[in-house]
């Protein structure tokens, strides 16, 4: 299926500006495309960036059915742009689209589609320390209909912006509430795929700790209320005696991250053990008070790497590594952006390329 460039002569090309916001901010143009069981996928084009037109009875807007994804793309030394293993951000969408039966995105496709987006609005990514450009592909429901079931017709699309750090604190640490009255997600739910209503389940207590000073609620598993999963835009990660990386094992009810992956593959090749582990809440704060845990991070897309200073409990504070950044989490941020900015070997075969 080839992509159109629609209007592209109509439309003025811009460039990053010198200020914008993370999911504030976002370029010239945007990829579409249409499906319905008759022709599949159909009408790719990139054109201007634009309103989408949705009548009151789509889907989306009555039973979710929505999917996205997060990845980034990186300006390089030499003006090239890096983008960092997209094939596997989207085959988690497409693993996403089937949980919410949806139809599949080829993933060649996808990343043609990605690439060539950027290579349009290549001023678009930025150059400055520590920055990229955000991508956004989504999939919505656009059935026009009232009544439970799986929509027959959706509208998939990409969005880019530039992007700074995603936390003000920047690298230095934030500071975690645990959930332990309300759940985000349950195994054998929709927790696992990327959809919005899991972000959803998790506004209520996020905006309610963030009154109190805290940035991210770290979630317990919904059976028992006492297994770490994830921190509610992050993985987390714990580190023992500075040697060793710990995170929850896959449960079905936490987001597989592709940056998580990226740190269980390449801590092993910088001297850490790793391991997945269910891990009880109350052991991890003893093992904080006991200076077992020497540092707590949390890990994603966004973020990258985020050191975590202090986790909350019930109202009391469990204080890590004196709430100062520690050198493993600086270590693997270094190494994991050093890959994707091209300053460091990509030994994994992760970055790809692209001439503008």
């Amino acid at each position: 299926m080839s992509i159109e460039m629609k209007a592209l002569e109509l439309s003025k090309r811009g460039a990053c500006p010198q200020e914008y916001s993370f999911g504030g901010t976002f370029s010239d143009h945007m990829f579409t495309q249409d499906y319905d069981p008759e022709n599949g996928w159909h009408n790719a084009e990139i054109s201007p960036y634009h309103a989408l037109s949705l009548d009151p009875s789509a889907a989306v807007l009555h039973y979710s059915q929505e999917i996205f994804e997060g990845l980034k793309a990186y300006r390089t030394a030499d003006g090239k742009i890096n983008l960092f293993r997209p094939e596997e951000n989207f085959k988690r969408f497409n693993r996403s689209a089937k949980r919410m039966v949806m139809p599949e995105v080829d993933v060649d496709f996808h990343l043609e589609a990605l690439t060539e987006l950027i290579k349009l609005d290549h001023l678009w990514v930025p150059d400055q320390d520590g920055s990229s450009l955000y991508i956004r592909p989504t999939m919505i429901a656009t059935s026009s209909k009232l009544g439970l079931g799986a929509s027959a017709r959706y509208c998939h699309y990409i969005i880019v912006g530039p992007a700074g750090a995603y936390f003000k604190e920047g690298f230095n640490p934030v500071s975690v509430y645990i959930a332990d009255t309300y759940r985000r997600a349950v195994a054998g739910g929709v927790g696992e795929a990327k959809t919005g209503g899991n972000y959803a389940a998790s506004l209520f207590v996020s905006e309610e700790v963030a009154k109190l000073g805290y940035s991210q609620v770290l979630w317990l598993d919904a059976i028992e209320g006492k297994y770490v999963e994830e921190v509610g835009a992050m993985n987390i990660c714990f580190v023992y005696e500075n040697k060793k990386i710990v995170t929850p094992a896959l449960s079905g009810s936490i987001l597989p991250g592709i940056t998580r992956d990226s740190i269980l593959q390449l801590a092993p090749a910088l001297g850490y053990e790793v391991s997945e582990e269910r891990l009880d809440i109350m052991q991890i704060l003893a093992d904080i008070k006991s200076g077992k845990i020497t540092e707590a991070f949390g890990c994603g897309t966004a973020a990258v790497i985020s050191p975590v200073g202090n986790l909350c409990l019930k109202g009391e504070d469990h204080i890590i590594n004196n709430n100062e950044s520690g050198a493993v989490a600086k270590h693997l941020y270094d190494e994991l952006t050093g890959i994707q900015y091209g300053i460091k070997e990509d030994r994994f075969g992760w970055i790809q390329t692209l001439d503008v």
